[in-house]
């Protein structure tokens, strides 16, 4: 029976990466997009015009599962649960969410508070949901790959403490998975890499992988916080501070068998990272 998928957030990462893993298995799912002229970047896909903080029934009408994520946000969690609650009334039958690694209410960090209101409305629903939860994602360090490359060196609150970040790749195979076959029904999956690195190893592994040592710093969680102040609005930089000091904490060490046992697959390692995205990394000519 054929499975008719929507998926957001396709200009992000997970969500673009989603697309590449369900093209994979044959599957060609709906775009949402907020603007008619995004569809341009989706050539071969049905695409929705519609915003979270808009109508929605014209992109859920006659969607089977979708996928859900939302923009960075100060209200990721109200968008959610709308869409939640507009799937449930446009009749969707399957709702995979990406939600973060060690979500609790009570959490000290505000982003793991959101995602749990999130969590905890979906129990409410008459929906089969499947929840996400990834650690720190690899594909983040993209972000940080001209100045790693000009300078030869990371820079993150986070001393020693090892993290079991997981590759975006793994993520998006996770929810297809999840979206396509059955057996997910109200799961709940813990996304880790193979192993827990330190930001020390993994400035070994791009150095390693460009040729070019990198240096990890151990920098104060204010001075990681004024040199990000410029690029982020302040709600954001003090999640990601928050975030950062749950790393430190040896708080996302844990490594769960989740990627391997839905995909088949072992979860892609570190290095295998840093080899696929070497050029990024690389110094300028």
């Amino acid at each position: 029976m054929s499975t008719d998928i929507l998926v957001t957030g396709a200009t992000g990462a997970t969500g673009a990466a989603l697309l590449t893993a369900l093209a994979a298995r044959g599957t060609t799912p709906r775009v949402m997009v907020r603007e008619a002229a995004q569809a341009e970047r989706f050539p071969g896909h049905r695409t929705a015009v519609a915003d979270f903080d808009g109508p929605l029934d014209g992109a859920l009408d006659g969607v089977d599962a979708a996928y859900l994520v939302t923009p960075s946000s100060e209200r990721a969690a109200e968008r959610q649960i709308r869409f939640a609650d507009a799937a449930v009334a446009a009749g969707v039958r399957r709702l995979v969410v990406l939600s973060q690694y060690a979500a609790r209410p009570d959490s000290p960090v505000r982003f793991l508070r959101w995602h749990a209101a999130v969590e905890a409305h979906l129990t409410t629903l008459p929906i089969e949901s499947v929840v996400l939860r990834p650690n720190l994602f690899l594909q983040g360090l993209l972000a940080f790959a001209g100045p790693i490359a000009h300078t030869g060196r990371l820079g993150a609150p986070i001393g020693d403490a090892a993290v079991s970040a997981v590759d975006v790749r793994d993520i998006a195979a996770v929810a297809a998975a999840t979206l396509v076959e059955p057996g997910h029904a109200d799961a709940t999956y813990t996304l880790t890499g193979p192993r827990a690195v330190t930001h020390t190893e993994i400035a070994e592994a791009l150095g390693a992988a460009t040729g070019r040592p990198v240096a990890f710093d151990d920098v104060a969680p204010a001075a990681f916080a004024e040199a990000l102040a410029a690029y982020l609005p302040p709600w954001q930089l003090a999640g990601l501070v928050e975030d950062y000091a749950h790393y430190a904490r040896g708080e996302a060490a844990t490594v769960d068998p989740a990627v391997e046992q839905v995909t088949g697959r072992p979860a892609i390692d570190l290095v295998d990272f840093a080899r696929d995205h070497a050029s990024a990394f690389a110094a300028a000519a």
